[in-house]
C-alpha cells in the first residue's frame, strides 16, 4: 500500500510537472520577448514552442486538463504563437485555439489567481487583431478590417486608437453597404468623449457621416459641439454653417457666421457664406412678397429682399478682396446686383403707355443697376466659362439692358449665350 501510494503520489508530481514545465518555458519566452539580436529570438521561439509541447501535454492528462491554469496557461502561449507566426493559416488556428481557452479559463478561475495571465493572453489576441486589421484596411478589405478593430475594441474598450480605427473602417464599408454606417456614427460618438487628439476632425467626420444617413439634425449637432470644444476650428465652423444653410436657418446662424470670420477674419470662404445667407434671406422675402395679398406687405417685403441682397453683396465683396478670381463670389454678386435692376426692368414695362416719361427713368435705373452687376457677371463666365448658371445670369444683362443703339448686338449676344447653355444642358 505503501509502494502503491508512493507510485500515485509520483505521477501526480510528474503530471504536474508538464504544466510546471509549459509555465517555465512561457516563462523564459516572455523575458526574452522583443529583443531583437538573432540568437535571443531564436531561443525565445524555442522556449515557446517548447511551452506549446508541455502545455498540449498538460491539456491531454485528466489530472491537469480541467485545471484554470491550464486553460490560462494555454490562452498565453497559443495567443502568442499567433502573434508570433506569419504564415496566416496556421496563425489563425493558434488564434482560434486561444480564444476558446480563454474563454474556459474564465468560466473556471472564480478566484481570479490567473486574471494577470488571462489579460496578457487578451493583449496578445488584441495585439494579433490589430496588425491583421492594419493589413485588411490597406488592402481595403473594410468589412474584415472592422471585424477585426472592433475585436480589438471590446478587449481594449478605452483604448482611442482602438475607437477611432473601427470607427474609420466602419465609415469606409459603409461606402458599399450603409449598414455599417451606424456603426461607425456609434464609434465617433464614444470617441469625442474621450481625450482623443484627433477629436477635432472627428466631429467633421461624425457630421458628414449623419449628412450621408440623411441625419442634418445629427449633422448639424455634431457640427456645433465640434465648434463648442474647438472654436478655432475653421473647417468645423464652416461645416456648422454650410448644414445651417441648408436646413432654411439662414437666420440663426449669422451670429455665428460674424463670430467665424472675427476668428479668422482672411479667411474668404467666411466671407461668402456671410454673404450667401444674406442671399437666401433676400430670396426668402422676394418669394414672400410675390405672394403678398396687400400692397404695404409686398412691398415692405420687397424692400426687405433689396435690403439682404444689399448686405450680402457687401459681403460678397469682402470675399473678393482677398481673392479677385473667387467664382462663387463673382457670380454671386452679380446675382443678387441684377436681380434689382431685372425688377426696375419688369416694373417699367408694367407702366401703361401714357407714362412715357416714367418708363424712360425706370429703364435708366435699370440700366445703371445692370452696368454695375455686368464686370462680375461677365467676370464669372470668364472664370467658369461651363458654367449654365454664369452664362444664365449674363444673357439676362444682355436681354434686360435697354439701349437702342446696340440692341441688334445685345439680341445678338443674348442668342449666342442661349446656344452655349443648351450645349451644355444638352450634354449632361
Amino acid at each position: 500500500m505503501i509502494g502503491l501510494l508512493g507510485l500515485v503520489s509520483a505521477t501526480t508530481f510528474a503530471q504536474k510537472g508538464q504544466l510546471n514545465d509549459a509555465q517555465t518555458d512561457y516563462d523564459k519566452f516572455e523575458s526574452l520577448r522583443g529583443q531583437k539580436a538573432a540568437v535571443i529570438v531564436a531561443s525565445a521561439n524555442a522556449s515557446l514552442n517548447s511551452a506549446k509541447t508541455e502545455i498540449d501535454k498538460a491539456a491531454a492528462n485528466e489530472k491537469t486538463s480541467a485545471l484554470p491554469l491550464t486553460f490560462a496557461l494555454k490562452g498565453a502561449i497559443y495567443s502568442s504563437l499567433a502573434v508570433q507566426d506569419t504564415v496566416p493559416a496556421t496563425a489563425e488556428t493558434s488564434f482560434s485555439t486561444a480564444v476558446d481557452a480563454i474563454k474556459k479559463a474564465k468560466e473556471l478561475d472564480t478566484k481570479g489567481e490567473n486574471k494577470k495571465m488571462i489579460d496578457g493572453a487578451n493583449l496578445n489576441l488584441a495585439q494579433y487583431k490589430l496588425t491583421e486589421g492594419v493589413k485588411q484596411y490597406q488592402n481595403k478589405n473594410y468589412e474584415q478590417a472592422y471585424k477585426s478593430f472592433d475585436f480589438y475594441r471590446t478587449i481594449l474598450p478605452d483604448d482611442t486608437n482602438a475607437i477611432y480605427y473601427t470607427a474609420l473602417a466602419a465609415a469606409n464599408q459603409g461606402n458599399k453597404d450603409p449598414k455599417y454606417y451606424p456603426f461607425a456614427i456609434s464609434n465617433y460618438n464614444k470617441l469625442v468623449t474621450t481625450k482623443y487628439s484627433g477629436n477635432a476632425k472627428v466631429y467633421l467626420d461624425l457630421s458628414s457621416l449623419y449628412l450621408i444617413s440623411k441625419d442634418t439634425v445629427g449633422s448639424l449637432k455634431a457640427a456645433e459641439d465640434g465648434v463648442a470644444k474647438y472654436p478655432a476650428s475653421t473647417e468645423l465652423r464652416k461645416r456648422e454653417i454650410e448644414i445651417a444653410l441648408q436646413t432654411g436657418k439662414q437666420s440663426d446662424i449669422l451670429g455665428k457666421i460674424q463670430a467665424a470670420i472675427a476668428n479668422d477674419p482672411k479667411n474668404k470662404t467666411l466671407y461668402y457664406y456671410e454673404a450667401l445667407t444674406y442671399s437666401q434671406l433676400g430670396d426668402a422675402d422676394d418669394a414672400k412678397s410675390a405672394k403678398a395679398t396687400d400692397d404695404a406687405s409686398r412691398n415692405t417685403l420687397h424692400q426687405s429682399a433689396l435690403d439682404n441682397y444689399s448686405k450680402g453683396a457687401d459681403m460678397y465683396k469682402k470675399a473678393l478682396e482677398i481673392d479677385p478670381d473667387y467664382f462663387e463670389a463673382n457670380l454671386n454678386l452679380g446675382y443678387v446686383l441684377i436681380r434689382p435692376a431685372i425688377d426696375m426692368y419688369n416694373a417699367a414695362n408694367k407702366l401703361p403707355a401714357n407714362k412715357e416719361k416714367e418708363y424712360q427713368a425706370a429703364i435708366l435705373k435699370s440700366n445703371a443697376q445692370f452696368d454695375v452687376a455686368k464686370p462680375f457677371l461677365q467676370k464669372a463666365v470668364d472664370l467658369n466659362p461651363k458654367s449654365v448658371d454664369a452664362l444664365t445670369n449674363l444673357r439676362s444683362y444682355y436681354r434686360g439692358y435697354s439701349d437702342h443703339a446696340h440692341a441688334a448686338d445685345n439680341a445678338t449676344k443674348a442668342a449666342d449665350l442661349k446656344k452655349q447653355i443648351d450645349a451644355l444642358n444638352g450634354s449632361k
